[in-house]
């Protein structure tokens, strides 16, 4: 049913993307799809990375530790934006394209009275991507 499985990864926070990464890694063991992981980061200097490259060598280390740990095939693909707090969901759908996804699973907050005023990164996805999305809390 799934073949490519795209999976936002924000690295600064992969600890409290545990849900998200586990479903998306039993959805990749049923279908025999790859989970394809992807950041996006900014190309100034972060907590995560000095450099764009060396952010994309991070996140390639992290899809292989999910493919080990998970027992699945994985990739990982980096962007880079100006400023990722406001481009994210633009590159986010540019991603769903560009890797071939057919399903993308991300992880959610618990919605509050800010959503009624500045929508969520996964419903702003979910509500115009061409794809299935999955949000996982």
């Amino acid at each position: 049913m799934f073949k490519r499985i795209m999976v936002p990864v924000d690295l600064t926070h992969a600890e409290k993307l545990e849900k998200a990464l586990l479903c998306a890694a039993d959805l990749a063991a049923h279908y025999g799809a790859t989970a394809v992981y992807v950041g996006v980061t900014s190309s100034l200097p972060s907590k995560i990375a000095h450099t764009p490259a060396e952010y994309a060598e991070k996140l390639a280390a992290f899809a292989a530790s999910q493919a080990t740990e998970r027992g699945i095939a994985t990739e990982a693909r980096a962007y880079t934006s100006h400023d990722p707090a406001i481009d994210l969901d633009p590159t986010l759908l540019k991603a769903v394209t560009e890797t071939g996804a057919d399903l993308v699973v991300m992880a959610s907050h618990i919605p509050n009275v800010a959503d009624h005023f500045w929508p969520s990164n996964g419903g702003g996805i979910a509500s115009r991507a061409d794809v299935s999305v999955m949000l996982v809390r």
